[in-house]
């Protein structure tokens, strides 16, 4: 799943920019899902304590689910981490409103030439919105992409250049690609790396819990590994070099 964040401050053009490439991206045929991030803390989409939802929240459920006749909302009490937000979806590309803490290609869009460099940053690129009914087609050495006049100029760039999310560890944790998670985002972008470079592409070991895969830094792996041959190697029908296969239920 491919991922693309739009960022920038109020009434810069976000949404209309979300918006062209949601729209763009399903005629082209993709499955397209979005995340909105709130930026008003008070928020809550079940703000009213007397609706059954919220009696239920209040008396301590974790998880709790509205399903209506055509929509199904489901309730957490917590934010969720972006990682754990991407595994809700399954989709050809993923568009994040507003959302700055995760390692994709990301587009900015504000009102002026000096606003776009306030949210610059290694993962920025390209520059939409409001500045771009200027007439601008570069912003600091950036491509300028006024959908308005032409949004699929826009959509032709983010189905070229978007890629998967890469992980969120500190370099203390993996850096075995010899760069932090967000500073190999960042050459991704300007195509001087693969989304392949990242050790992770390609795992030797993978875990999946409920179906989901949960990443580990190669070293997390090498542990598992270890632990998983070292009872194998024991055990009567082991062959080295062949595939195993562990399933556990908690």
């Amino acid at each position: 799943m491919k991922a693309v964040a739009v960022n920038g401050i109020s009434k810069s053009g976000k949404t209309t920019v979300c918006e062209a490439l949601i729209s763009g991206l399903r005629r082209r045929g993709y499955t397209v899902g979005s995340v909105k991030e709130i930026h008003f803390e008070a928020f809550a989409i079940d703000p009213d304590p007397t609706t059954n939802t919220r009696r239920h929240r209040a008396a301590g459920a974790d998880l709790v689910t509205a399903r209506g006749m055509y929509e199904t909302d489901i309730l957490y009490q917590t934010k969720l981490p972006m990682e754990e937000i991407f595994r809700h979806y399954n989709h050809d590309f993923l568009v994040l409103e507003g959302v700055s803490d995760c390692n994709v290609l990301s587009i900015v869009t504000a009102h002026s030439v000096e606003a776009v460099q306030d949210h610059l940053d290694e993962r920025t690129a390209a520059v939409s919105g409001v500045v771009a009914n200027t007439g601008l087609k570069e912003v600091w050495g950036l491509p300028v992409f006024n959908i308005l006049h032409d949004p699929e100029s826009l959509v032709d760039f983010v189905e070229e250049r978007a890629f998967e999310p890469l992980p969120s560890f500190d370099q203390e944790c993996c850096g075995e690609c010899g760069y932090s998670c967000r500073e190999l985002a960042g050459l991704v972008v300007k195509e001087t790396a693969r989304r392949e470079d990242c050790v992770l592409w390609d795992p030797e070991v993978e875990l999946y819990i409920a179906g989901t895969a949960v990443p580990m830094v190669p070293f997390v792996q090498r542990l598992l590994k270890n632990a998983v041959l070292g009872v194998a190697k024991e055990l009567r029908g082991f062959r080295a070099n062949s595939t195993i296969e562990v399933k556990l239920r908690s």
